[in-house]
């Protein structure tokens, strides 16, 4: 796609498919009877009422919903903020032992009580999210009780760093991983970002200190112990003393990490750190464009452990990449970054919008063929990547004029 297309055209085309997603999801997934939104809707498009429930998929809708209403000002997207809000509040949050529980029913019962921290950092992350939007200041005890949990229970005095999960009681547990795919290691950069992410948008609602201490340390981490000194990449895996355990690379987080530090160091007044963080931000960019994107104009979905690439293109890289590519133009001025954040959004509305059925498809392979097996909406699919990708263009699309 050419970079001379007009930025109000793209803010308009950023803001039709916010308000499509956020449609769909207000149509098809609000659970009126039980609470929140239902748990699952496979490829196919039918919906499972009595999935579980999990606390990444609330918690991220939550947090779409509030930042959209936030930047929209639209009613709608606050009434669904507020839906998905109230059953947080009253179901997923531990009132005798503090944190949020991993799983529940499709009625509102625990199912899964573990503490992971991931899932303590989008529960903070949204609340912020949604304290921002509202003002309501029991919101923001909410969300400054979860750090104060993962700070008193997961940070690591010793080596830095936070463990990946605990029992309810907030004891150690043997299975530390994330998800199936994941390796059981006790510290993970994805974590870590998605607590710097969390923390980041709570140090702007609060400008707690302590929070902005924390967020310092995490930043500084990213620069230097998360970064593969040799190939640029992020590294992913970690014992407790931080010896390396992985060469995994992860297209889709190196371009996410790379926008969100940019945002986290903008918090502070700290230029020589900012210009170091601009180059550590373009470094990653021009790392995924050269190996991570593929002929089609799609992100690759990662580079394995024997360094072969998966091909498969899953829908959230493609998202982070848009912003990722833009937020390299905005640092660099180089048109070549503004070309090919245009020529994601072109394969997302080719290859990953799903026309038909609404919201995103899950993926392609590189033969094209869908990967029907994933679900449409499930634990570890909401409207985040893709919600945030249309408020975030938005919002940077608003402060830009047209390309050159």
């Amino acid at each position: 796609m050419s970079v001379s297309m007009d930025v109000s055209l793209l803010q308009k085309e950023m803001r039709t498919e916010l308000d499509h997603l956020l449609g769909w999801w207000s149509k098809h997934m609000v659970d009126r009877q039980h609470g929140g939104f239902y748990g699952r809707m496979d490829h196919d498009g039918r919906l499972y009422p009595f999935a579980d429930k999990a606390i990444i998929m609330q918690s991220r809708i939550l947090w779409t919903f509030a930042a959209a209403a936030k930047q929209t000002g639209e009613p709608a997207y606050q009434a669904m903020a507020t839906h998905a809000y109230d059953f947080i509040n009253q179901r997923f949050i531990d009132q005798k032992y503090g944190g949020v529980y991993w799983m529940l029913d499709f009625q509102g019962e625990i199912v899964n009580d573990r503490k992971q921290i991931y899932a303590q950092a989008f529960a903070i992350y949204a609340l912020a999210a949604y304290y921002q939007l509202t003002g309501f200041p029991e919101v923001l005890t909410q969300a400054l009780s979860l750090f104060r949990h993962i700070e008193a229970h997961s940070y690591d005095p010793e080596y830095d760093g936070y463990f990946e999960a605990f029992g309810r009681h907030w004891e150690p547990i043997a299975d530390l991983r994330l998800s199936a795919k994941d390796a059981n290691e006790a510290k993970t950069m994805n974590t870590h970002l998605h607590v710097l992410e969390a923390y980041s948008t709570l140090y702007l609602v609060s400008q707690n200190q302590e929070v902005g201490t924390a967020l310092k340390r995490l930043i500084a981490s990213f620069m230097e112990r998360f970064t593969d000194k040799e190939t640029g990449h992020l590294l992913l895996f970690f014992d407790e003393r931080w010896t390396v355990k992985s060469k995994l690379v992860s297209y889709g987080h190196d371009i996410e990490a790379s926008w969100l530090i940019t945002e986290a160091i903008s918090l502070f007044d700290e230029p020589n750190w900012q210009s170091s963080a601009k180059e550590w931000a373009l470094m990653l960019a021009r790392i995924t464009a050269r190996e991570g994107l593929d002929g089609d104009g799609g992100l690759n979905n990662e580079q394995e452990e024997d360094g072969k690439t998966d091909t498969d293109k899953h829908w959230w890289p493609q998202a982070e990449a848009v912003i990722g590519f833009w937020n390299a133009w905005e640092l660099s001025r180089e048109d070549y970054f503004q070309g090919l954040a245009y020529d994601l959004w072109d394969f997302i509305q080719k290859e990953i919008k799903d026309v038909q059925g609404g919201e995103w498809v899950w993926g392609r392979r590189k033969d094209g063929s869908l990967l029907s097996a994933e679900d449409k909406a499930g634990p570890w699919k909401a409207p985040y990547h893709n919600g945030r990708m249309c408020i975030e263009m938005i919002r940077r699309l608003s402060n830009s004029k047209k390309l050159k």
